[in-house]
């Protein structure tokens, strides 16, 4: 029997939607994670996702979850079909973070960044992540990181004489003037892994092919006008403002429909298809012209260095740039390393990209709520201020040598008050809220507390089954946030508390001070020795130079790929954090 095109169709349309019906309907309810205790869901689709992810809602939902239903606790995702595991418990994360080939990043999180970004560090998983992390590592050496400080602290004047200049315009109120921090401390981050990462070196085809002319920056603390700094920018604020959730889904699931670019048409009705689909179009389409000039510069810089490279090797006069694109470079070309372990040109500027946004975006976010949380408590910046100012050298910072400056970040990172200070405020803020992993295989995840069961009891094992495909929801704030952990002023900022830490804390995996903020095990952020030159630089420089205080205006969290200030009622303008600066008197 012959059968034609239209029933070989709605065979297979038939066949896709028994496929779809069955993981729906039916091979959810034999998931072993629905046996485990959770919040009850009173909708087909309904999700618990936004009391989970957001931080204004997420400290006191993660306490209820714990208190209910214990330290493993199920969740839904995005619909009927979507069980996840909620780990409130530290062995159960330790055991997810340190298994990294087990639990990898989804396909749906790895798209999306490699969408932006490329597949860099962020993205890669299993043999090509370890082999670019391989490659940069030596770039993150303690050795290498210390040749950067001279750097960072320059920024740090470059950005303390902008911040003066805008404090002296009149008219200035005896408070001091109104400066939104998370603007130009981005901009000043930016400009650090600039240089740092030699991003940029020149403008035009000439200019790379010159040896000498390895001192282009960003400049971005003094204008916002460089073609490559605007192109990272406006990708990034594209990602975290044009971000609509069901179009970001369809979008990931069918990656067709960012390729209709559809006009949107003035006056549509925001339900109407055109609206649905015109935003996420122009997202991509300026995503894709932003990829358009950071592949042009980047890609002529990465091809500039390699030669430059070359060259000095053949000549035997040695490379004695410290910047990380050096040293990443170097790193790749190492004759110890061989050709299967090398990254190509592609990866390193997919490299540079992660280092562009994981660098400066977690850095400077960190910084401004640093700097918020001691303008809400006076007399903690107070202290620190003091303290800081008893070690200020008698010479102004910007006469200093590279010595004397290596000297005083020595004393800088050993602090302990501002070491308190820095790990208080990571610990109450972290940039990255939680993280997204997904079971590659059956397994069986330890756990250290009683599992709370659907049906009132309490399991006599001690692990979780975890079949493949499930989602296991890292929340990284509820660790540092956890009452029954840190005690009972977990939600205050104490930074005094790092002198007598509970026994507790001791069991929590972390990077950092049994911090999650920079995650833990194979896939922890390598750039954290970096982030804490940064912060103990910049807040150096800038609490013995002005005074912070709060505004008017309130500042809330908010969680758009990484946890950002906004003030109430003005969320369309983006992230903004407003306090009032002023000079300290000489």
């Amino acid at each position: 029997m012959a059968f034609g095109p239209s029933a070989v169709v709605c065979a297979a349309l038939a066949l896709a939607f028994g496929w779809a019906a069955y993981h729906v309907t039916t091979h959810p309810r034999g998931n072993p994670l629905r046996k485990l205790a959770g919040p009850p869901v009173r909708t087909l689709f309904g999700s618990h996702m936004p009391f989970v992810l957001d931080p204004a809602k997420s400290p006191k939902t993660h306490a209820q979850y714990i208190e209910k239903y214990g330290r493993n606790v199920r969740v839904r995702g995005l619909g009927p079909w979507d069980d996840r595991l909620l780990p409130l418990d530290p062995v159960s994360v330790s055991h997810v973070l340190k298994n990294s080939a087990i639990y990898e990043k989804p396909w749906q999180s790895r798209r999306m960044i490699s969408g932006l970004i490329g597949c860099g560090m962020l993205a890669a998983e299993g043999h090509v992540h370890r082999r670019q992390r391989r490659v940069a590592t030596p770039a993150f050496s303690i050795q290498n990181l210390r040749a950067l400080v001279p750097l960072v602290f320059r920024k740090g004047n470059e950005l303390r004489d902008k911040w003066a200049e805008l404090v002296d315009k009149p008219p200035t109120g005896e408070e001091g003037i109104e400066i939104d921090v998370c603007h130009w401390i981005s901009r000043a981050t930016f400009d650090v892994i600039g240089l740092a990462g030699k991003i940029l070196l020149c403008r035009c085809a000439q200019q790379l092919d010159r040896s000498t002319g390895f001192d282009y920056h960003f400049n971005a603390i003094q204008n916002e006008s460089d073609e490559l700094f605007c192109a990272y920018k406006e990708m990034f604020e594209i990602a975290i403002t044009q971000n609509n959730g069901y179009r970001t889904v369809l979008g990931l699931y069918f990656p067709i429909l960012d390729l209709l670019f559809v006009s949107r048409h003035r006056g549509a009705s925001k339900y109407c298809l055109i609206y649905f689909f015109a935003q996420p179009n122009e997202r991509v389409k300026t995503v894709k012209r932003c990829h358009a000039v950071i592949n042009r510069i980047a890609g002529k810089l990465i091809q500039s260095k390699k030669t430059w490279i070359t060259e000095c090797e053949k000549s035997g006069t040695g490379g004695t740039e410290k910047d990380l694109l050096s040293l990443l470079i170097k790193s790749n070309m190492a004759t110890d390393l061989s050709p299967d372990q090398q990254i190509s040109d592609e990866d390193i500027l997919h490299t540079i990209n992660t280092f562009m946004f994981a660098g400066s975006d977690t850095t400077s976010l960190a910084l401004t709520w640093t700097l918020l949380l001691l303008a809400r408590h006076p007399e903690i910046q107070t202290r620190l201020r003091a303290e800081l100012l008893n070690i200020m050298p008698s010479t102004p910072l910007s006469r200093l040598t590279t010595e004397e400056i290596e000297s005083l970040y020595t004393i800088l990172s050993d602090h302990h008050y501002l070491n308190n200070v820095v790990r208080e405020s990571l610990r109450l803020i972290p940039p990255v809220h939680s993280s997204l992993r997904v079971a590659t295989r059956d397994d069986e995840m330890p756990t250290s507390y009683p599992v709370h069961l659907r049906d009132g009891s309490i399991s006599d094992h001690k692990s979780i089954s975890i079949q493949k495909g499930d989602f296991v929801h890292i929340p990284i704030e509820a660790f540092n946030l956890d009452s029954g952990i840190w005690g009972d002023t977990a939600w205050q900022f104490d930074p005094d508390r790092w002198d007598h830490l509970p026994e507790a804390v001791a069991s929590l995996p972390g990077l950092y001070s049994n911090l999650l903020t920079f995650s833990a095990g194979p896939r922890s952020c390598i750039g954290m020795r970096f982030s804490m030159i940064e912060m103990k630089t910049f807040l150096y420089v800038l609490l013995t130079n002005f005074t912070f205080a709060e505004t008017e205006k309130k500042i809330f969290k908010m969680n758009v790929v990484l946890t950002r200030p906004y003030v109430s009622g003005q969320g369309w303008k983006g992230s903004q954090c407003p306090l009032l600066v002023k000079k300290i008197a000489s």
